[in-house]
């Protein structure tokens, strides 16, 4: 049986394999699944690296939820690390190192007048459908 803190670092990894996928960062990813699986039986590292790709394609495709792929990793790593104790380590790692690069969003806003369409930039003014001028 795990303590409490050790299901909370497979809680936490499984939260991190969401954020990689939904950065795109599978091969990163692939990269810390197949050290974490490989303390087990091949057969587990193949299961574990053929769900990732099933998810990542799921998640892309809309055909499941973030919730659902969180779960799921967070069954599978808590079993895991059930069955495989040594490699606590890894999936701390894994919890504690959230991908590189997050993307931001940067939010703004858009003042328009005159006459055009005018993406990314001010307009000031009437737009016209017909073509014609404001007078």
């Amino acid at each position: 049986m795990l303590d409490a803190a050790a299901i909370a670092i497979s809680t936490g990894a499984a939260g991190n394999v969401l954020a990689y996928l939904l950065q795109g960062r599978i091969d990163a990813l692939r990269t810390r699944i197949s050290t974490i699986f490989q303390r087990g039986t091949a057969l587990e590292e193949s299961n574990a690296l053929r769900v990732l790709e099933e998810h990542a394609e799921a998640l892309a495709q809309r055909r499941t939820t973030e919730a659902q792929v969180t779960a799921q990793w967070s069954s599978m790593l808590t079993a895991f690390l059930t069955a495989h104790p040594e490699a606590q380590a890894d999936i701390e790692e894994l919890r504690s190192s959230a991908p590189s690069g997050t993307k931001t969003v940067h939010i703004g806003s858009q003042h328009n007048h005159g006459r055009g369409t005018f993406i990314g930039g001010d307009n000031h003014g009437t737009i016209r459908v017909d073509g014609q001028e404001e007078r």
